[in-house]
């Protein structure tokens, strides 16, 4: 299974993705039209145009992960942003997605970045 620790950046393909595409053209379109490397420790996240389906794109040690995600209800609240093709977010973000959220909680805690007593 996917070992979290690993994972060093989440990506959002911006707009829609068609779902056709399996790991070979997902990884095209993560190396061509991103200009990010398939290979490196990110998972790239597509979405379909009905804003229903999501796949994950990830590499690990010797081959690629392509996790597969279909809502029986409801819509993903993806992002169509024009001039943005790629978006980097959270995996904090990628959970609030996946639970149908949207990517800017306002009510959320933030993070705490000292790290010391008293």
């Amino acid at each position: 299974m996917l070992n979290q620790k690993l994972v060093s950046n989440v990506y959002l393909a911006c707009g829609s993705t068609d779902m056709r595409k399996s790991i070979d053209g997902l990884a095209i379109i993560v190396q061509m039209s991103f200009k990010l490397d398939p290979f490196s420790h990110a998972m790239f996240v597509f979405c379909n145009a009905k804003r229903d389906k999501l796949k994950i794109l990830y590499w690990e040690n010797n081959g690629f992960w392509l996790y597969y995600r279909r809502l029986e209800k409801g819509r993903f609240s993806w992002p169509d942003r024009s001039g943005d093709r790629v978006l980097p977010i959270t995996e904090r973000q990628l959970r609030w997605l996946l639970d149908g959220l949207d990517l800017h909680q306002k009510g959320a805690h933030r993070a705490v970045p000292q790290r010391k007593l008293i």
